[in-house]
């Protein structure tokens, strides 16, 4: 939009400017006080560094006392901002011709003009919708319907940066610049150093040729330090706790003030030399409070609106497409009725993983500071849940950009998405051992087969006359009519871990463990929160590091590599021990014994098709990373599959690569499970679907234990079968995976610039990274997240007849020879054609429900692509 100036003379009445001492302006400014009446406090307000009253803009009588006092009040702030101009930038959002009232004759002509003037972006004007959105108690007129609505009064600290973000954002970049102040080339320019990687030492050259480059007399920070403490403002900063050396407890709230650890005497500083003035912790804790951060999606324009999209534009049908289409966000919202009535209430999700900030594993030796904190992760989350607490019982009072009300925010934790070890960490279970489930709990069958515990007796989840419960060589020797576990609610386990006495967290503390605690390590600190108890679901077993491992252990297996294959020498004498299979049994030649390649196992040369078939496949740009790099022909293996190349191998590859190369009864089996992944990992699923793969997963987890030895069935096996009960209490796994988690946590480990001290280098980073995410959202000139183009942008749209050629594409090949394609070719390029123009889709669908009709169940689609290219080319001829 174009910037407006108003000079300081001017005022505002009865929707007309006037003016003392001046011509009239060149166009009319809608001048919104309200968006500016805390920068027009009065004298005794601003001394109190509180919120003004906006009683006086509400006065309808335009002459009153009140009405002029505070227009008076306005102009003395706007002339003490800007000391010696003439006049400032005008801070409202929008340019208008209209201020609401009807134009006369002699008017319309002025508002003709204003409306041919072509809106130009203003950078200016975007960091100002920045301040005002990041203060809104001090930019916004803030509905008030009583006592209870008023906004919080700014403290000192607070008022003093948007003083200095206010001055920053009003200061020219130089004399005579009007196109950038201060704040906004600082915005960008930091901006740049955040998507671009670069170092501090980096940003200091640039910005010292920059400020070399400008006038003399220009505002441009020196350096990487004097820009952030300018951008201090944005952020939301973060808190510094210490922690005992051995993890026992965090001096925090009644223990801040003690020098030693009460537990084990430990303490709280190092030891350092006498003449130092200043005491270096031990171990220090960043903690990035929630509440402000909750209050900024509040806050902003750009999200406050879609922080009520699960309430007001989700369509409530049999699809689940978000997680409030759950059974436990339904259970949630029936059990706490008032909490769910506010649909801007928020809820959570906690996400725990491990990552090596150093990156370094693929070196042979490093030595680097290991914290792993074990069961005593729940000391460190003590402020978290604190805050929790607070927020449910309390709330936090937060400013809605959409209202413009003042409401009381309150959260709660819906659920943790953890890998298997840190599932134990957070929830007290152990994942190890004889009951490591922690779903089936004492109630899992569990057996130590080849050396280490194995987890079988999947029967217990068919139905109770199924024909394999009477098997019993076929599986562990043993007939199956057990039910299936009982799952225990979080009331019935609440009342169990009541009853138990747990020791103290650290690491001096000694951690027998009695039979009567089952696997329980600790009781989790979130059962301190009212409502945990009451959820259906409170962790969630990650979907994506169970694909990853079921497919190394699977992959490993049938391609028999070594260090990978589950068919090992133990597991064939542990089947020999139990008495089964006996085609598996060591082959036995006087005193020697051999191994021979299972039937399940590939031989040499099939192997060598299959990672030949891999390392020739080719996926649409950004479908899937280069897997053929991956690929060992040679030596019979793949290396540096990363989770997601996993997850496209085992869904879209090993399907096809197996066909021909391993027996049916093994292929059907490994083709039901890669189907059944790639329908729980959907972007939509029905209840209906949900039911068939419980149904699926049992029948691939017993065909599996009739085909492979006991050693196979880790825990990542067994826990497949309780996949599908998480997709209906919580909905689709795309939004309660790691994913997103692990890019994250890539990026943070890009930003460690001080190895000594990674924690320092990780958090300043984030607190940048978040205020320049948050700044991001307002800048539309400039390349961010928010507003960069498609990565293969081949120029848009075209004026076509049929939708299906109205994109545009960069052809390829030989421009003058062309390209040579197959009958097969044509007939897939065909059906992509037909399959995708959305002309002619209602045909397409008449013809597949009468394939449906005349054909059975499993050759429909298949007919209906053979028939119904040919049935459109001959209307067509």
């Amino acid at each position: 939009m174009r910037r407006a100036w108003f000079d300081v003379g001017t005022i505002l009445c009865d929707g007309k400017f006037l003016l003392r001492d001046r011509q009239i302006a060149p166009f009319f400014c809608h001048f919104d006080f309200s968006s500016v009446c805390a920068a027009a406090s009065a004298e005794n307000s601003i001394r109190s560094l509180g919120i003004m009253s906006r009683r006086w803009i509400q006065n309808p009588n335009r002459c009153a006392d009140e009405y002029l006092d505070g227009i008076e009040d306005f102009i003395e702030f706007a002339r003490r901002h800007n000391p010696g101009a003439t006049r400032i930038r005008c801070p409202c959002r929008s340019i208008w011709n209209l201020h609401g009232e009807q134009l006369d004759n002699a008017s319309s002509s002025n508002a003709t003009r204003v409306d041919n003037i072509e809106p130009i972006v203003d950078p200016n004007e975007q960091v100002m919708d920045i301040i005002n959105d990041d203060f809104p108690f001090a930019s916004t007129n803030i509905n008030q319907e009583g006592e209870d609505d008023m906004p919080t009064p700014m403290d000192s600290a607070e008022f003093e940066q948007y003083e200095q973000l206010l001055k920053s954002a009003n200061q020219e970049l130089y004399p005579g610049c009007e196109s950038l102040s201060v704040l906004t080339a600082i915005v960008e320019l930091m901006h740049g150093k955040i998507k671009y990687r670069m170092s501090n030492l980096c940003f200091d050259y640039f910005l010292g040729v920059f400020k070399r480059m400008l006038p003399t007399d220009n505002c441009l920070p020196k350096d990487h330090r004097q820009a952030q403490k300018v951008l201090n403002g944005l952020g939301l900063g973060y808190e510094k706790i210490h922690a005992c050396k051995n993890n026992c407890m965090l001096f925090y709230k009644e223990y801040e003030t003690l020098d030693t650890c009460p537990i084990c005497k430990e303490s709280r500083f190092k030891m350092t030399s006498q003449n130092r003035t200043t005491k270096i912790p031990q171990k220090v804790m960043c903690y990035l409070p929630l509440k402000p951060r909750l209050q900024r999606l509040y806050m902003s324009t750009h999200t406050s609106t879609d922080m009520r999209w699960h309430k007001e534009k989700r369509v409530d049908d049999d699809v689940m497409r978000h997680p409030a289409d759950g059974e436990a966000w339904k259970e949630f919202n029936r059990t706490f009725p008032d909490f769910a009535a506010d649909p801007r209430n928020v809820r959570l999700g906690l996400a725990t993983d491990g990552f090596n900030p150093y990156g370094v594993l693929n070196q042979h030796h490093s030595t680097w500071p290991i914290f792993d904190p074990g069961r005593s992760i729940d000391v460190y989350l003590r402020p978290l849940v604190d805050e929790l607490k607070d927020l449910w019982t309390n709330g936090v009072r937060t400013y809605d950009k959409a209202t413009g009300k003042m409401f009381t925010l309150q959260a709660a934790v819906m659920w943790t998405v953890n890998d298997f070890p840190a599932y134990a960490m957070v929830s007290g279970w152990s994942t190890k051992g004889y009951m490591a489930c922690p779903v089936c709990k004492e109630n899992l069958t569990s057996g130590w087969h080849a050396g280490k515990v194995c987890y079988l007796g999947h029967r217990r989840w068919l139905s109770w006359d199924h024909e394999w419960r009477e098997k019993d060589k076929e599986f562990d020797g043993n007939t199956d009519h057990r039910l299936r576990p009982r799952e225990w609610s979080g009331d019935e386990i609440l009342e169990q871990l009541n009853r138990l006495d747990f020791s103290p967290f650290g690491k001096t503390v000694t951690r027998t463990r009695p039979a009567t605690h089952l696997n329980w390590k600790h009781k989790s600190m979130f059962f301190e929160l009212p409502y945990w108890s009451k959820l259906k679901l409170r962790h969630n077993l990650d979907v994506m590091h169970v694909e990853k491992n079921v497919f190394d252990i699977l992959v490993g297996t049938i391609l028999d590599i070594e260090g990978k294959t589950k068919d090992t020498i133990k597991a064939r004498l542990d089947l020999e021990r139990m008495g089964i299979r006996r085609g598996l049994w060591m082959n036995r030649d006087g005193d020697k014994a051999r191994r021979d390649l299972a039937f399940f196992a590939m031989k040499p040369n099939d192997k060598k098709d299959f990672l030949r078939f891999v390392s020739s496949v080719k996926f649409p740009d950004g479908y899937a990373s280069n897997i053929a790099r991956c690929v060992n022909v040679d030596g019979g293996k793949f290396t540096g599959l990363k989770s997601h190349d996993c997850h496209v191998f085992m869904q879209r590859l090993l399907p096809v690569g197996i066909r021909h190369l391993l027996p049916e009864d093994v292929v059907k089996p490994i083709m039901l499970l890669s189907r059944f992944f790639a329908q729980l990992t959907a972007k939509t699923l029905r209840k209906t679907d949900i039911n068939q793969l419980r149904h699926d997963i049992v029948q691939v987890l017993c065909k599996f234990e009739m085909i492979f030895p006991p050693a196979f069935f880790t825990s990542m096996i067994h826990v497949m079968v309780h996949l599908p009960e998480e997709a209906l209490l919580a909905g689709l796994v795309n939004y309660r995976w790691m994913y997103p988690i692990e890019r994250l946590l890539g990026d943070l480990k890009k930003t460690v610039r001080n190895r000594a001290k990674p924690e320092g280098s990780i958090i300043e980073a984030w607190v940048q990274y978040e205020s320049l995410t948050f700044c991001g959202m307002y800048l539309k000139d400039v390349d961010t997240a928010f507003n960069r183009p498609q990565r293969n942008n081949d120029g848009g749209l075209r004026n076509e007849t049929l939708s299906v050629f109205a994109q545009s594409a960069r052809p390829f090949g030989d421009p003058v020879q062309g390209e040579s394609f197959s009958r097969n070719d044509m007939e897939v390029a065909h059906w992509f054609v037909l399959n995708n123009c959305d002309e002619i889709m209602s045909y397409l669908d008449e013809h597949e429900e009468m394939m449906k009709r005349e054909h059975p169940s499993h050759l429909y689609a298949k007919k209906h692509r053979e028939l119904f290219p040919k049935m459109v080319f001959g209307i067509c001829e």
